[in-house]
């Protein structure tokens, strides 16, 4: 597996690979400690609920696709805008489609690695998300 970003328009990628793998851990080293996650339009969640929220949309075992519109960095911060989407037939059997333009922000750490600050999916939606 891809170890994180080195570069803020390398997080996109190095997400992707992350979620498709399964791994709940390996996707929760995308995030910084106190990152907050905006699963649904308005509920933004920090701590264990933001791996909790991944971990429902990983378990429907569908990859997602990412596409980086812009990736606008400052110094140690980065703003990303990417489309993404998950689709494809669930664990369950059911087609799963859902998709959105994120709004995030990454920082690099001590390390040199670029994490999640805060990740907003759904970007600017204000409807709830059904998946």
């Amino acid at each position: 597996m891809r170890a994180l970003a080195e570069r803020p328009e390398d997080v996109p990628a190095v997400f992707a690979e992350r979620f498709n793998s399964g791994d709940p851990d390996a996707l929760a080293e995308m995030y910084e400690e106190e990152a907050v996650l905006v699963p649904e339009p308005g509920v933004p969640v920090s701590g264990a609920d933001v791996r909790a929220a991944n971990g429902r949309l990983q378990g429907l075992g569908v990859p997602i696709s990412v596409r980086p519109r812009h990736v606008y960095g400052c110094g140690d911060l980065a703003l990303l805008i990417v489309d993404w989407v998950i689709e494809g037939v669930g664990r369950d059997g059911q087609t799963v489609h859902v998709e959105g333009t994120a709004t995030d922000v990454a920082r690099r750490g001590e390390d040199g690695r670029w994490r999640y600050v805060v990740d907003n999916p759904f970007g600017i939606r204000t409807e709830p998300v059904c998946f």
